[in-house]
């Protein structure tokens, strides 16, 4: 009976090391595992403007057969990082970014995504208030609205242009070098809308786009 237990104990111990063994080997599963995602293949996002295929990141913001929309299939061609989601995203952020530059007098940051006659209109007026002794205390709410409105890509020059209307809110009180009020005011929102044409040279280094028309 001994020699039999011993035996016993040690088929035991034989069996939990292989069970633990294969445990490591083939890993455990808890609750539900999504299937494996399917490895990246080419980029072929571009092809599907080229093929004729709709492309969801245009038909998302343009009817695809109309000018915009074959302006921004040109522009993805030319440029295969392009997309007119990342576009839209990062015109709202630089949207906000303008505004408050200007309210603030930030002719430094304004510089960099101003085209240069845009840049000297902002700068004018940033100068005749600073001139006047006004001060501008401004929150920015956030963008209410973002549309784009159209889209042309210059094939020669390889440049697009993109138009967006935003509506944006936000706080603004001008003050004078007394702490006068001259016009706004802290506690009411402000909204206002602009229309803003965006530019850039397609396929290059430089992936910035350039305010270079405003409307309101």
């Amino acid at each position: 009976m001994g020699s039999s237990l011993i035996q016993l104990l040690f088929l035991a111990v034989v069996v939990v090391f292989l069970v633990m063994r294969l445990m490591a080997v083939l890993g455990t599963r808890e609750g539900f595992e999504p299937k494996p995602e399917a490895k990246p293949g080419p980029n072929t996002q571009h092809l599907k403007v080229i093929d004729g295929t709709e492309d969801p990141d245009i038909a998302d913001f343009a009817e695809v057969d109309s000018p915009t929309g074959r302006a921004l299939a040109e522009m993805k061609r030319t440029d295969h990082s392009f997309t007119v989601s990342e576009f839209v995203s990062g015109s709202r952020q630089a949207y906000e970014m303008i505004l408050m530059a200007f309210e603030q007098g930030d002719l430094k940051l304004l510089e960099s995504l101003l085209a240069p006659d845009i840049y000297d209109s902002f700068s004018s007026a940033i100068t005749a208030r600073e001139e006047k002794g006004y001060e501008v205390e401004a929150t920015f709410i956030g963008v209410r609205e973002s549309t784009l409105k159209s889209a042309r890509f210059d094939a020669a020059e390889k440049e697009g242009e993109i138009t967006m209307r935003f509506v944006g809110e936000l706080t603004s009180v001008v003050k004078d070098s007394a702490g006068n009020v001259v016009e706004g005011s802290a506690s009411e929102i402000k909204r206002q809308t602009n229309i803003w044409t965006f530019a850039r040279l397609m396929g290059t280094n430089n992936p910035n786009w350039l305010l270079v028309a405003t409307d309101e």
